[in-house]
């Protein structure tokens, strides 16, 4: 007879089950040691995996001579890294590609020597197409991510101008098949995906950040001894960098504002030629490539990070900044209306006016203490909702085809929206 305390009792607790680790093969076309969003962003993906306990392979391009497959230390994280022989592109400052007419064997032994639960590509172009041929041969869950805008490959295509837009449907119409063969699609924001469901018919590709880890920078709330604006990236023709140094040339003398541009590209003459015209030379530091420690000591010396370009699908170094509690300066374009709250963070310009960003430059730099503080406090407010964590138990839950997390961190105030 079963007595009725022992009816009543609470069954025992059952622990949750433990996930078994996933093996996962990130396909990227550009990665470490390139410096560009989408490759910081594939690194810290998998990095984050491997700190979460996954068994993490990369397939990309070799960055030299060598190619094999060897263990590499990225973020302080060990993974298995398959590296692909590639040719260095001559008009590129630093790009290498895979071989396309080797890509679908190489994937196809990859795939067979490294058996993944997930295929997760970065980029639909070359590696991306290659591996979800062949992994769907093979029944593999594919993954797409997109950072890429087609109309930004041209700058180095050495396609003629008069067959550029002909290059670029075609360009979309390749992004459509290679991406119609993943299970799910990602791309880092609303205003991304809404972007490339246009160009290309694809339907309910999912919004997720390539998150940050905001922990990682050092924020300061010290008054400002100078007026130092910071930009940081690539030093190419699609980050409109003339712009802003146009724009630092009409900022009041008296105002003695300093340009950092961090970074390195084909640019950097043309940009330092048109520092000399202006007669801000002595105010504008080209510093080339830095290690993550300086990259990280010059968003804290800053006062405002300027961000001139209109191609931004997200903008890591935005978010970077807004880790380091900076206000930003930026162009109302793309994704960057989604990090930048006009009037909040900081203040979004017409693109390409070059007085209009110097107009917004000069509200920061001559802002009371207690304005400026409440721009930083603003900036590393609206990043938490960024966090890497979140993005990485996002993308697991894809990688299970579990339903996914609400991922809508990036809607754009109503002051930006316009």
């Amino acid at each position: 007879m079963t007595h009725s305390h022992d009816a009543e009792a609470e069954p025992p607790l059952t622990p949750a089950p433990v996930r078994a680790p996933l093996k996962v093969l990130i396909g990227a076309d550009t990665f470490a040691p390139d410096v560009n969003g989408a490759a910081r962003f594939a690194e810290r993906l998998a990095a984050g995996l491997v700190a979460r306990g996954h068994e993490v392979h990369v397939m990309a391009p070799s960055a030299g001579r060598r190619h094999g497959t060897w263990v590499e230390e990225h973020e302080g994280q060990r993974m298995i890294m398959h590296r692909l022989h590639s040719w260095r592109w001559p008009p590129h400052p630093w790009l290498r590609f895979a071989l396309p007419w080797r890509i679908r064997q190489n994937s196809a032994r990859v795939l067979d020597e490294v058996k993944p639960d997930v295929v997760h590509f970065q980029s639909p172009v070359i590696v991306g197409r290659g591996l979800v041929i062949e992994a769907q041969k093979r029944g593999i869950r594919v993954i797409g991510t997109n950072h890429l805008m087609p109309e930004n490959m041209l700058e180095f295509s050495l396609i003629p101008k008069w067959l550029q837009d002909w290059a670029v449907r075609i360009a979309w119409k390749s992004v459509r098949r290679t991406f119609s063969r993943a299970e799910a699609v990602t791309t880092p924001t609303h205003r991304a995906a809404q972007f490339l469901e246009e160009h290309t018919g694809l339907r309910g590709v999912y919004a997720i950040s390539c998150g940050i880890d905001a922990h990682k920078y050092t924020p300061s709330f010290e008054p400002r001894t100078e007026n130092r604006i910071v930009f940081v990236g690539r030093v190419t023709g699609e980050k409109r960098i003339d712009v802003l140094v146009r724009a630092c040339g009409l900022l009041p003398a008296d105002l003695d504002a300093k340009l950092e541009i961090v970074g390195d590209g084909d640019q950097s003459k043309n940009l330092e030629q048109l520092a000399s015209q202006l007669g801000i030379a002595d105010r504008v530091t080209f510093t080339g490539y830095v290690s993550e420690d300086e990259l990280r000591e010059a968003y804290t010396r800053a006062t405002v990070l300027g961000m001139p370009s209109i191609a931004e699908l997200q903008s890591i170094v935005t978010m970077e900044a807004m880790a380091s509690a900076l206000p930003v300066v930026a162009a109302n374009a793309m994704a960057l209306p989604h990090l930048v709250h006009d009037g909040q963070n900081g203040y979004l310009f017409t693109p390409g006016d070059a007085q209009d960003l110097a107009d917004k430059l000069e509200k920061i730099l001559r802002m009371p203490i207690e304005e400026l503080t409440a721009m930083k406090k603003e900036s590393l407010r609206l990043i938490a909702a960024h966090d890497i964590q979140r993005t990485l138990t996002t993308f697991e839950c894809l990688y299970r085809g579990e339903a996914v997390p609400d991922v809508a961190v990036d809607d754009v105030a109503p002051a930006a929206a316009d």
